[in-house]
């Protein structure tokens, strides 16, 4: 969530698009959102006094209104990725332009001021207008954030070639690889702060930046063609889930202590369900791409692990994803984040690709309708968490959350299940 101190600004506010009329199903969802949200928030989000783009719109007086919280790393980072690849995605479509020149602006304020020179990492977070906030936990560089760096920098190489990108791409993998890296074990570290990431006190071991690096890679090759970028993305799969994933239930476990023993709390019970479809969306991308090492059986592990015990049953969320349960598939909280949903989506979409099976589109389908009619339906911005109610618990409109909903877009696009006609 943001932080509670963020400025607003009262004076520039505005209302997310209309909904589609008439039948609302995925396709039209689907192109209300590549047509209509994505060029309303690019205008809207923009900072072009300080470059970027804001962190967030909060939904006061009824209308979104810009909130210029410190800028993160992970929200340019994403944003430069989402505009990047959409823009690829629009071939000849009227809003190509306006995508690029959006990712480019997400691409110059990363360049100039999230950079460290020090050290050729990403910080965290920087203020609204590019400068240090003071906060030591602001001017570290972390593992996650330089994920979604690769994956933007990919991207944008693909739309944007350039000598200066190809650079940018090869520094940040080496920072990676120079600074966080435990040379122990080959996992990544929280952070270049971290001194011994087995040290009682460090940090705990999280699954959640090798997923994205795994990710990431696969990006990478996948815009380069360089086949260095698959075996990055191999050696990060096979350490990941030789460390994170529970055999004896077939899911993802979020974190383990820094020692790597079992995590005893409540975090090393942890099993988001976001995750669980998530990993199976990329080991089935990775096996589409080529990947040497056989994924299909603890795909299909995780998706079962979810689906048995991983969505709502009853009442206004029915088919939504919960946010986290027990390795035993005890519900720890009625709470229903965006992003998971998009993750099941994904997940759904990957079945029908592998399958052709006609309920794995259904559902994917189904899903994709649940996100715009519950999230982003009748209201002034879309929200970030709804309770079993559908009420909403966390309304603001995060920019990182973006990515998500459009990769679960294109994916659909992709395979045919909601074609958007270019242009329309």
């Amino acid at each position: 969530m943001m932080r509670a101190h963020a400025a607003r600004v009262e004076t520039d506010s505005a209302v997310m698009p209309a909904a589609p009329a008439g039948n609302r199903d995925a396709q039209a969802w689907a192109g209300w959102f590549r047509q209509e949200l994505m060029p309303w928030w690019v205008r809207h989000a923009a900072d072009p006094a300080s470059g970027g783009f804001v962190d967030g719109l909060s939904p006061d007086n009824g209308a979104g209104t810009l909130v210029l919280a410190p800028k993160t790393c992970l929200a340019q980072a994403r944003t430069l990725f989402t505009l990047s690849h959409l823009a690829l995605g629009e071939a000849c479509g009227e809003h190509r332009a306006l995508f690029e020149q959006g990712a480019r602006a997400a691409y110059r304020f990363l360049r100039d001021h999230m950079r460290d020179p020090a050290t050729g990492g990403y910080v965290r977070a920087v203020t609204h207008d590019g400068r240090p906030t003071g906060a030591p936990a602001d001017r570290v560089s972390r593992s996650y954030d330089q994920s979604f760096m690769v994956l933007a920098l990919a991207t944008f190489g693909r739309l944007a070639p350039s000598a200066e990108i190809t650079a940018a791409l090869d520094a940040c993998w080496s920072f990676i690889e120079t600074r966080l890296v435990d040379r122990a074990t080959g996992l990544l570290i929280e952070d270049d702060s971290v001194c011994d990431a087995g040290a009682p006190d460090a940090p705990l071991r999280a699954q959640n930046p090798h997923m994205h690096m795994f990710e990431a890679a696969l990006q990478a090759f996948e815009m380069t063609g360089d086949a260095n970028w698959l075996a990055r993305a191999d050696a990060l799969m096979v350490l990941a889930l030789e460390h994170f994933f529970d055999a004896t239930t077939g899911s993802i476990m979020e974190f383990r202590a820094p020692d790597l023993s079992p995590e005893p709390g409540r975090a090393g019970r942890a099993r988001e369900i976001g995750h669980q479809c998530e990993w199976a969306w990329l080991l089935h991308r990775y096996a589409r791409l080529g990947g040497a090492t056989p994924v299909r059986e603890t795909a299909d592990r995780l998706m079962s692990f979810a689906q048995r015990f991983g969505f709502c049953p009853y009442g206004p969320m029915r088919g939504a994803a919960y946010d986290v349960v027990t390795p035993e598939g005890g519900v720890m909280a009625e709470t229903f984040l965006l992003w998971p949903q998009t993750e099941a989506a994904k997940a759904h979409v990957a079945g029908f690709e592998r399958t052709g099976d006609p309920e794995q589109a259904r559902l994917a389908r189904q899903i994709a309708v649940l996100v715009f009619e519950r999230y982003f339906a009748g209201r002034p911005v879309w929200c970030n968490q709804l309770d079993a109610e559908a009420q909403v618990l966390q309304p603001e409109a995060l920019t990182r959350l973006l990515y998500h909903v459009a990769l679960f877009v294109t994916e659909g696009e992709r395979l045919g299940l909601w074609p958007v006609e270019q242009g329309a």
